[in-house]
């Protein structure tokens, strides 16, 4: 008792109180009346045509527009992402000719806007009326196709997103490749595997989980970009809608459409995005050495010993 009663109080055990300040009043209360007011303008302003809205948000085109654009940015995706795994390599690769090659094409793509290539690919046949494989420099031609047959407007949109991709791709699976602990690499040598087999066993799946939440929100922005392609006449969800008010001039109704659509599908990727982060964080906080598609090392490692 005596103890209780003498003793000082620490600075741990005193919680501290949270002082209101003026300010942050006054703050959210102009931000809810500018709420509201945004809230009563799309409400109640007859423009908005919201039994419009209501009639063509499940119409047949509104539909197939909205499955081409989730299919341009899965192969996008999925095409940049093989793209710049190899071209990461490359970056890393003791060859000059090989980081060369590497770096100019991470230039080119990363400096020439996606609707522009869209545009050139689409015009390709100007610059080369025949695609043909063969013996160069005026040998025999194994194999030729027509560049208007080989090149619709879906090829030129997948090439022109999925070649932006990759170049921005390549960079970050580089950072995470290189983030990955050199002692590991050394590990796996002392195993007897050879570099192939280190990077695909070892590296690869650590730095793909390392880059992770930057490819979710690449996935984010490709559902974004995918909008160029009206300018080809594709009919994803934005030329749909297009198609739709250029019979019916109703532009802002259909506009209105396309943009909840883009809306519920950035909001399932970004919590799609957010689950995996959360997973991966808990895992790091768990300390389990649980790793996406592989083994910790020292069990992989106890592995090919056994073997």
């Amino acid at each position: 008792m005596s103890e209780k009663l003498f003793s000082r109080p620490s600075i741990h055990d005193v919680k501290p109180i949270a002082v209101p300040k003026i300010g942050h009043w006054i703050g959210g209360v102009v931000l809810a009346i500018l709420a509201l007011v945004l809230v009563q303008v799309l409400v109640t302003n007859k423009n908005m045509q919201w039994s419009v809205v209501a009639a063509h948000m499940f119409s047949p085109a509104i539909l197939a527009g909205l499955g081409m654009t989730l299919l341009l940015t899965a192969l996008a995706m999925v095409l940049g992402l093989a793209i710049g795994v190899v071209l990461a390599i490359m970056r890393l690769s003791a060859s000059s000719v090989f980081q060369a090659v590497s770096w100019g094409w991470i230039w080119f793509f990363r400096g020439v806007p996606p609707l522009v290539q869209m545009i050139f690919w689409y015009n390709l046949a100007l610059l080369l009326p025949e695609i043909s494989l063969g013996v160069p420099f005026g040998g025999p031609k194994l194999v030729s196709w027509n560049t208007n047959e080989l090149i619709n407007p879906f090829s030129a949109a997948i090439m022109g997103l999925a070649f932006t991709e990759s170049a921005y791709a390549a960079e970050m699976i580089r950072a995470g490749i290189q983030a990955v602990n050199a002692g590991q690499t050394e590990a796996a040598a002392t195993l007897g595997m050879t570099r192939g087999q280190t990077l695909r066993r070892i590296v690869l799946p650590q730095a793909l989980r390392i880059v992770i939440p930057p490819i979710g929100n690449d996935t984010i922005s490709m559902l974004k970009f995918t909008s160029l392609v009206s300018v080809l006449a594709l009919p994803d969800l934005l030329y749909s809608a297009q198609m739709i008010y250029a019979r019916t001039y109703q532009t802002v109704p259909l506009l209105l459409v396309a943009t909840i659509w883009y809306l519920v599908l950035t909001t399932i990727l970004t919590a799609l995005e957010h689950a995996i982060e959360h997973r991966l964080k808990s895992e790091d906080r768990a300390g389990s050495g649980k790793r996406a598609g592989f083994l910790p090392f020292h069990l992989f490692a106890r592995q090919q010993e056994a073997l």
